[in-house]
């Protein structure tokens, strides 16, 4: 009698999609749930745009994290479903593979490829803004603009090693540095909480700034919630990681949402619990320090400096998590010979069974980044907005197709024992669709306050940014899409 081991029935389901088994399978659901975490890194976000989101609504921009919880919670649920039936790396592209065109599918890997590169070097520049206040010895250079970029650099440096480690050795470090993200956040929580100089409903507070905001208390809702969006995307890096994953169409779906649900839960406790603990909510200080000036204010200089070591390690795994994503959409992409360079970009390491080169490549692009951003240093805060633009862009070409096989009635329901939204499915997808499309032209308004303009080009920058990624990604297909088909030595052997 034969024994179907589960890393045997996961090889199966693999090759049943075309593909055979060649990156490790190692990783267990926690690990998975880390993937996703680390991604969104609360800490890393929140520490850097707290001060964004307070100026503009005071502490009633806490509501715009929560609408913004809630928005990225639809997608989660529509891309738990396709984790299921899908368990696949480069989960963006291979989900729209299979439910929309090959143009649409091609454009959606692509685009968030531009996304997750770009978010490496933005998440790698916060680094900066943590650790020169733990110790002198970060402070390299005496201009904060070159600084910010030496210590991004090294950071990359460091994350590409550890991505092209054995997979355990990748995993190990990332579990250990989301555990200390989340001992990190609670320990903040509990610490504003015992100091609360007010009660909760300092989250009705405006600070005075919905009557100096054009469209009232919704005005400043749309432009908080830029908070929200800035921090809870990427979750869909923990569905990327399928092929390495045990029993990856139950572990992975349930990883997806926890990671969405434990971010927005997390976040908002620790800004509802920071207006609480503020001594002077109105104060400069509060305005301009944000969440590191309360934790030094609260914790004192020793506790207050090992809780901001906390927010480095976040950071270290958040750049980890966007890198991962990045090679791994590469990866299934060039497999696909959906690539230039197709023939390097998919191979895999025998040793650390590892998808060496796109992880290289991705660490690469993202130090060029930062070195044209010593001469330009306010082009990559432009770019950074521009990631959440062309993020929502990619997923709305996942759910948009979604929807209309949902509607048409070409979606079989998951068997009994695995994650189904059952009939709510296609008003969820339709939903998150909508949020997309509302929140896209939310982002890419040129609001002043928002892209703090020096030119008209700065000014559009969200408009006219992702319309040339758009444009050159088409070429680049253009030119590609006559070569894509699975390679041969990626492809399932016959019979598998």
């Amino acid at each position: 009698m034969t024994v179907t081991t589960g890393s045997d029935q996961d090889s199966q389901d693999l090759a049943r999609l075309g593909y055979k088994q060649e990156l490790a399978r190692t990783l267990g659901a926690f690990s998975a749930f880390c993937t996703g975490f680390a991604f969104i890194s609360i800490l890393t976000g929140i520490f850097l745009l707290f001060g964004f989101a307070f100026a503009t609504g005071g502490a009633v921009s806490w509501w715009a994290w929560v609408i913004a919880g809630l928005g990225q919670m639809l997608f989660a649920l529509s891309f738990a479903e396709l984790a299921v039936k899908y368990p696949l790396a480069g989960s963006i592209y291979n989900w729209s593979k299979r439910l929309a065109r090959p143009a649409t599918a091609w454009m959606s890997g692509a685009i968030l490829i531009l996304a997750l590169i770009v978010s490496t070097a933005g998440v790698a520049l916060a680094l900066n803004a943590v650790l020169p206040a733990v110790s002198d010895i970060f402070v390299i250079s005496d201009d904060p603009v070159k600084n910010s970029v030496i210590l991004g650099i090294i950071m990359i440096a460091l994350t590409t090693v550890v991505n092209v480690s054995k997979a355990k050795v990748m995993a190990l470090i990332n579990n250990v540095g989301v555990s200390i993200e989340l001992v990190g956040a609670v320990v903040l929580i509990v610490g504003f909480l015992l100091r609360a100089e007010r009660g909760p409903q300092v989250v009705f507070d405006s600070n005075g700034t919905v009557g100096s905001t054009s469209g009232g208390l919704g005005g400043v809702l749309l432009i908080a919630v830029l908070l929200g969006l800035y921090v809870m995307w990427g979750f869909d890096t923990a569905g990327s990681v399928s092929e390495e994953t045990h029993n990856p169409r139950k572990t992975n779906p349930k990883a997806i949402i926890r990671a969405v649900a434990a971010s927005a839960v997390i976040g908002g406790l620790l800004l509802l619990t920071a207006f609480m603990a503020v001594k002077d909510i109105k104060s400069e200080e509060f305005a301009s320090g944000g969440i590191a000036y309360l934790v030094t204010d609260v914790f004192g200089d020793f506790i207050g400096k090992v809780l901001l070591i906390c927010v480095a390690i976040a950071i270290f795994t958040c750049g980890m998590a966007n890198q991962i994503g990045a090679a791994r959409m590469m990866f299934a992409m060039a497999r696909d010979n959906a690539l230039p360079g197709s023939s390097s970009l998919s191979k895999v390491s025998p040793r650390s069974q590892q998808p060496t080169v796109p992880i290289v490549f991705v660490g690469v692009v993202a130090i060029l980044i930062l070195l044209v951003n010593i001469s330009q240093p306010k082009l990559i805060t432009l770019l950074t907005s521009v990631t959440v633009i062309l993020a929502l862009l990619a997923y709305c070409l996942v759910v948009g197709p979604f929807t209309l096989v949902r509607w048409r009635g070409g979606w079989d329901q998951a068997e009994p024992g695995y994650f189904s939204l059952g009939a709510a499915g296609k008003w969820v997808s339709g939903t998150a669709f909508a949020w997309a499309v509302l929140m896209i032209v939310n982002v890419a308004w040129p609001r002043k306050n928002v892209y703090n303009p020096e030119s008209t080009f700065l000014l559009w920058g969200g408009v006219i940014i992702p319309a040339i990624a758009v444009a050159l990604s088409g070429m680049v297909y253009v030119f590609q899409s006559k070569k894509v088909g699975v390679r041969s030595e990626h492809a399932a052997e016959l019979g598998a």
